[in-house]
């Protein structure tokens, strides 16, 4: 059985309602763009294979092992008894969630601060940065392993690897499309055939247009995560110091050079996360429940473990912190 939740309330179900149809509605704005254009090329048997096929490809495509995807991280295993106390709130959060495994968790060398999730609900991995375990205390790690836990347990890793596929499929359609029309000019001049120009700005556009959905569709699984993250552990204002710790530390010279845009203040259309001010808003208006850090039996201080090292990753600019 779930452990402590968040009072039912009727704000709280909305927000998670509104996110779910915003998923929906700009997944099918991604999908009908690509049989759009799978329509302009081949007709409605075109559409209809390129919409299916992309489906099949997420559907079937071969797992993944996290671990394997962990090694292009320069990731390792974070034993039990280096974060003990993150260990247990770990298998805490997977029965509350009602996860068939507890992730598998890792360390990255990084001094930025982070966490990301891979895999699925069977089998997935959970990586800290080294710059998060450091600058963290315990609750704001643990309501950060909840939002991870979060992703995880919502399959958003599945939903964003078929938004991703829905833009590639379309960017390469729209541009064979348009390669189709250079070549088809001079038949068009010559031999007097008629070209539907009102599909060019279809084509030029709809790249874009599903780029767009796709930067929406991140955002909203943020949300989505944050309001899982506070429920499973019973915790939002852990999670809105965390990411309003984590807001104000990424202004390092190193943050700049490799996570560009960052601190800058694009537009809301260009962001792959919502606006921290937004998130920690809606975070601070759910109500705590029996917090889960609070009932940690396992003592210990992320400061105290001991020092985790490996070499770097090397790119093109220079190490990877």
């Amino acid at each position: 059985m779930p452990g402590p939740s968040l009072p039912d309330h009727r704000a709280w179900y909305q927000h998670l309602m509104l996110n779910w149809l915003q998923t929906a509605l700009l997944l099918a704005v991604m999908a009908g763009l690509l049989a759009l254009i799978g329509w302009i090329l081949w007709g409605g048997e075109g559409a209809f294979v390129l919409l299916v096929g992309s489906a099949l490809a997420v559907l079937l495509a071969p797992h993944i092992s996290p671990g394997w995807i962990m090694r292009l991280y320069s990731a390792q295993p974070l034993l039990p008894t280096q974060v003990p106390v993150l260990h247990y709130a770990l298998v805490e959060l997977t029965r509350r969630a009602e996860l068939p495994e507890v992730p598998s968790l890792y360390y990255f060398p990084s001094r930025i601060v982070n966490a990301f999730a891979v895999g699925n609900r069977q089998c997935a991995g959970i990586a800290l940065s080294d710059g998060l375990l450091r600058r963290l205390n315990t609750r704001e790690a643990v309501a950060v392993l909840a939002h991870e836990v979060s992703h995880v347990r919502s399959n958003d890793l599945k939903v964003m690897a078929l938004a991703d596929l829905l833009t590639r499929m379309t960017g390469i359609m729209a541009w064979f499309g348009l390669l189709f029309l250079f070549f088809s000019l001079p038949l068009a001049i010559l031999a007097d055939v008629k070209i539907n120009w009102l599909i060019l700005p279809v084509l030029i556009f709809a790249p874009t247009v599903s780029a767009l959905a796709q930067l929406g569709l991140s955002r909203t699984r943020e949300y989505d995560a944050d309001l899982q993250a506070a429920r499973l552990s019973g915790d939002p204002e852990g999670l809105a110091r965390a990411l309003i710790k984590i807001e104000r530390m990424q202004g390092g010279w190193v943050e700049r050079l490799f996570m560009p845009g960052r601190k800058t203040s694009l537009p809301s259309l260009l962001r792959t996360h919502p606006a921290t001010e937004e998130r920690v808003k809606r975070l601070m208006a759910l109500p705590l429940a029996d917090p889960l850090y609070q009932s940690l039996p396992v003592p210990g201080m992320l400061a105290d473990i001991p020092p985790l090292r490996r070499r770097p990753l090397w790119w093109i600019r220079g190490p990877w912190p």
